[in-house]
């Protein structure tokens, strides 16, 4: 799976319009008023994926595998039921590159068994991203690198590390450089790309991008304020393609980390 540049989450087809127009590199799907990979309906996904076609690859929000208090098995049926469904809506569209699925609440629960299966079961076109937190005590989730280490062996295409809590810190402010690095290495020993995200400021931008990270996800930062926005830079504000631009600029121009 070719996973490289800026990511922009996009709730509906203006906002991929709007991150098309920035330059943004991945076009992901998701809901934020449902969490922090809350998957958007079947019919929302079809009208995003008409817009991008084939100008950009697109990923899929896919949620929690232990969504709404059930167990891990029953989390990823619930997420098969979903791609089946996206697919149908999409018809004959372009399906996503991959789709993406949290961890938390997961932590004592047979996740790495069940990423297998879920890896398995999906077409071969859509690859299966595991997310680690990096609040992970917090929601009670696997620790990064445990995910990382599982997620290779259970056939997922690629990693990312996000922040569950929305309204908590972001990445960088619960993580320093060197737990970075030593994540980005790990990522590269098992053979996945890594993706970073979690309240990325432009300048966590440009750092995820020095320090080796594949990805850079965002929303809030390729927000202006409207809709049910609160202000800028507020993740349920509007994304807008200068802010884009600007993202991906800091992205493309990040000097090289050599971690010494």
């Amino acid at each position: 799976m070719s996973w490289t540049g800026l990511l922009v989450s996009v709730r509906d087809a203006d906002e991929a319009t709007e991150a098309l127009a920035g330059g943004s590199a991945i076009v992901d799907v998701k809901e934020p008023l449902a969490g922090p990979l809350g998957a958007a309906a079947p019919a929302t996904v079809a009208a995003i994926a008409r817009r991008v076609g084939c100008a950009v690859p697109w990923t899929l929000a896919g949620g929690e595998l232990l969504d709404h208090g059930a167990d891990v098995g029953a989390g990823g049926a619930r997420l098969l039921r979903f791609i089946d469904d996206v697919l149908a809506a999409l018809d004959s569209l372009p399906a996503p590159a991959a789709v993406k699925v949290g961890l938390s609440a997961g932590v004592d629960a047979p996740w790495g068994e069940t990423l297998g299966k879920l890896a398995l079961a999906l077409p071969r076109r859509i690859g299966l991203v595991a997310v680690a937190y990096a609040d992970w005590r917090g929601c009670q989730a696997p620790e990064p690198e445990r995910v990382f280490s599982a997620a290779a062996g259970a056939g997922c295409r690629g990693l990312l590390v996000d922040t569950f809590d929305k309204a908590g810190p972001g990445l960088f402010r619960l993580v320093d450089r060197a737990t970075i690095l030593r994540w980005v290495a790990h990522a590269r020993a098992v053979g996945l790309p890594l993706g970073l995200a979690g309240k990325l400021s432009l300048d966590d931008v440009a750092l995820a991008a020095s320090l080796g990270a594949d990805v850079a996800g965002v929303r809030s930062v390729a927000c202006m304020a409207g809709g049910t926005g609160r202000g800028e830079g507020d993740r349920l504000g509007i994304v807008e393609r200068d802010r884009v631009r600007r993202a991906v600029e800091r992205f493309q121009g990040a000097p090289v980390d050599k971690g010494g």
